[in-house]
């Protein structure tokens, strides 16, 4: 059984109190509510759209193979665009305050074939409770011959992986869609994440198969029976598809908690985090590229990933107002906050952590004393 962690604002600091009150206060004074407005919901159509034009083209017309698989390109970033921009606020119950919609919304996520219920309980609470937490946050734990944390365990192929590490980043949609929610599935029962009785775990597998078979239907066999593509055209464009999603997603990601200035806490021999909860969020949280409109649009606001972590029920179309409230509060208290301007100088900062991380240039014990 894992170690039960637990945060101590040892020095009793009231950081976040106060700047959850001037947040607060933001949406107060401007009348605004902190869910999705008109350019959300324009937003959700435009992903959604990114997704289902090409699809619906693809199984309405007759294409070359090089225009099956443009088709199938511009489905990968409607694939990453739904993920980051539509069911990301939807599963964090911040698309909107009616219950129902969120819940809906969500959906939109097992349409292209992922599961809710897996992704709630490896993003919204191990990995946004126990952010860069080793063997906790299970987005830094090893993958394979991949090493995410210097508190993971150190292999020798890990020096190569700065090569190999977007092969690695280009096959986790595929996986994600194929096997992961699955493995999860088995993980999470076994583990006490999911306590279900024997029937609705049965249920819950059931519904699982069901939505896959229904995804790979639409996905290969009604393109086969009623355009007559083969199995093999298909199959390349499904792993173009998700080979750029897959790429997408992850560096999104990485760029957002794997970086030089992030930290990578380890607990106590008790479970103990001698921090606030919300600092140590702006410890092991980075922002990227603020001013770009058009990263800030496509990503759904995880540039903003600070803000994200620290109100993650506020729409995402908020953060770039709420950002200078929190640059600002944290300023005010000595707190870091970490923040690469651009999309190439966070890219630097991860291949560079990536790269010592693989050398092993980077220990544990360099991170823990860095805590205090």
């Amino acid at each position: 059984m894992k170690q039960k962690i637990k945060f101590i604002n040892k020095d009793k600091t009231q950081f976040y109190n106060i700047l959850k009150e001037r947040v607060d206060n933001y949406f107060i004074e401007n009348k605004i509510s902190q869910n999705a407005n008109a350019n959300m919901v324009f937003k959700t159509i435009v992903m959604l759209a990114l997704y289902f034009v090409p699809y619906t083209l693809i199984i309405t017309h007759s294409y070359s193979a090089p225009l099956l698989w443009v088709c199938f390109a511009v489905m990968g970033l409607g694939l990453a665009g739904i993920g980051m921009s539509v069911m990301h606020d939807a599963n964090h119950d911040a698309y909107s305050s009616n219950s129902f919609i969120n819940k809906f919304v969500a959906q939109s996520l097992t349409i292209v074939g992922g599961d809710n219920r897996n992704w709630k309980t490896q993003h919204n609470i191990l990995h946004h409770t126990y952010t860069n937490i080793y063997e906790h946050d299970r987005d830094i734990d090893n993958k394979v011959i991949m090493r995410f944390s210097p508190a993971g365990k150190y292999k020798k192929v890990q020096r190569f992986q700065v090569f190999y590490v977007f092969v690695f980043y280009a096959i986790m949609s595929l996986y994600w869609t194929t096997a992961k929610d699955f493995v999860q599935y088995v993980q999470f029962n076994k583990q006490g994440q999911h306590r279900d009785s024997a029937s609705r775990k049965f249920l819950t597998l059931m519904g699982l198969i069901l939505w896959k078979a229904i995804y790979f239907t639409y996905m290969f066999a009604l393109p086969m029976i009623f355009l007559h593509y083969s199995f093999g055209q298909l199959f390349i464009g499904f792993l173009i598809m998700h080979t750029l999603a897959g790429l997408i997603l992850s560096i999104v990601f990485q760029l957002a908690h794997v970086v030089e200035d992030a930290k990578f806490p380890f607990p106590d021999e008790k479970g103990n985090i001698q921090n606030e909860w919300a600092i140590h969020q702006m410890e092991t949280t980075a922002d990227f590229s603020r001013g770009s409109w058009l990263i800030t649009y496509y990503v759904g606001g995880l540039n903003y990933q600070t803000e994200h972590h620290l109100f993650p029920r506020i729409c995402h179309v908020h953060y770039p107002a709420i950002a200078p409230i929190v640059e600002a509060t944290a300023k005010e208290f000595g707190i870091p906050y970490i923040y690469n301007e651009t999309f190439v100088k966070a890219l630097k900062s991860h291949m560079s952590i990536i790269s010592k991380l693989g050398k092993n240039d980077l220990t544990f014990n360099a991170i823990a004393n860095s805590m205090g």
